[in-house]
């Protein structure tokens, strides 16, 4: 059984989060008590070249959206290096990684803005964990994997740096961070197949009878 991921796992865990997001909002969209409220909104994950493109054609209005933006990963500290379930003694630990998510909302109206800002924002805090039947299979989890999705630490000044270094005006955000992504080489161990035996030809010398 398989308990890590393959290097697919950080575009898969940003792909997961964004369908998960897309498809709750849909369903609570269609609920009569929030139809009027909740405008349309779509949930991407964007590079940093098109962080900077949302919204600048000539005069074209800001349809409302929710963008994911992973400006940053880091290793785990507390599982750096650490050996995980029963493995070959010369098999390396896997890459613990922790992804920074930067959650922006994008609509050139204040309600919708701040609407789907704190739609987003609670949906993620009721719904913190990404299980089985939340990532996609691009990742190659394995069936007990889960990520958690919580509120990162985020200061003003590093918030602004981010919108500095894509080039444009702040847009309202919010920080998060997945974790524990632990990722594996695939070709390096596969825990589905154990040695069970090991087989050994011994040829004796001279002939035999």
């Amino acid at each position: 059984m398989r308990f890590v991921a393959s290097f697919y796992a950080i575009h898969s865990v940003a792909d997961s989060l964004a369908s998960y997001l897309r498809y709750a909002y849909q369903a609570d969209q269609a609920k009569p008590e929030h139809s009027s409220l909740l405008p349309s909104c779509d949930f991407a994950v964007l590079s940093s070249g098109e962080m900077g493109d949302v919204g600048e054609g000539e005069d074209a209005p800001v349809k409302p959206r929710v963008s994911l933006y992973m400006y940053r990963a880091t290793v785990n500290e507390h599982l750096r290096n650490q050996p995980l379930g029963a493995r070959p003694s010369d098999a390396p630990p896997p890459l613990a990684l922790d992804l920074h998510f930067l959650l922006t909302v994008w609509s050139d109206k204040v309600e919708d803005e701040l609407r789907i800002m704190g739609w987003t924002m609670l949906k993620l805090h009721t719904h913190q964990i990404l299980g089985a039947s939340d990532l996609t299979e691009e990742g190659k989890f394995g069936p007990d994997e889960v990520i958690h999705v919580i509120p990162a630490e985020l200061s003003n000044e590093d918030l602004m740096r981010i919108w500095d270094a894509i080039r444009r005006p702040y847009c309202l955000s919010a920080s998060y961070i997945a974790r524990v992504v632990r990722l594996e080489d695939l070709g390096t161990y596969d825990p589905a197949k154990p040695v069970l035996a090991r087989r050994f030809e011994v040829q004796g010398k001279g002939g035999g009878s």
